[in-house]
């Protein structure tokens, strides 16, 4: 079965973003960014791949789901399909329509566009963000990746922005870059074999 997996970057204090969705923060090293591109490359969005020479096939994920937060962005830089080389859904209750053929909106039910998808065939699933949307899919995560800054933030959007609901998650890895980020990668106990 397919797994979910929450790639991330988080401060120190756990937040995403900042306030107004600020992620220029987060301090920037080559050894790091070689890795995650050989690793993860179906995380960098379409339009910056070229500008960074991927040109790689699909590694570990094949479809893409995102918040409005996560999927706005892009789209204020006239990017309307940003993972192209992905299956690409929206989730979001605000966004009346998605004007790209390429980018499939969901108005409600996470839970049921995760479980559904689990059920096919293919690679992963990359869960992008946001903080609202990975609290209510946290029952669905199997795995999560997260690289966590040198930098406190002090305030801004949560990893999982949520209710009280504890989860326990296994850590399985962990490799420490030139900047000082720390990538940790959790599973849940009953698939950390």
């Amino acid at each position: 079965m397919r797994k979910l997996v929450y790639y991330i970057a988080t401060s120190i204090d756990g937040y995403i973003a900042g306030p107004n969705g600020e992620y220029d923060f987060y301090p920037v090293a080559d050894d790091m960014a070689a890795y995650l591109n050989s690793e993860y490359p179906e995380t960098i969005p379409t339009h910056i791949r070229a500008h960074v020479g991927l040109d790689v096939p699909n590694k570990t994920f094949d479809t893409v789901v995102m918040g409005r937060g996560s999927y706005e962005p892009g789209l204020a830089a006239g990017v309307t399909s940003p993972y192209a080389h992905l299956r690409q859904y929206v989730v979001s209750s605000t966004i009346k329509s998605i004007d790209d053929p390429a980018v499939k909106l969901v108005p409600g039910d996470p839970l049921g566009l995760v479980r559904r998808l689990k059920q096919e065939d293919g690679l992963n699933i990359y869960l992008c963000g946001g903080g609202n949307l990975a609290a209510q899919l946290l029952p669905e995560i199997d795995e999560l990746i997260v690289k966590c800054y040198p930098v406190v933030a002090g305030a801004g959007i949560p990893a999982f922005h949520g209710g009280f609901a504890p989860a326990t998650f296994t850590l399985t890895g962990t490799r420490t870059f030139g900047n000082g980020t720390v990538l940790m990668t959790y599973r849940r106990p009953e698939t950390a074999g």
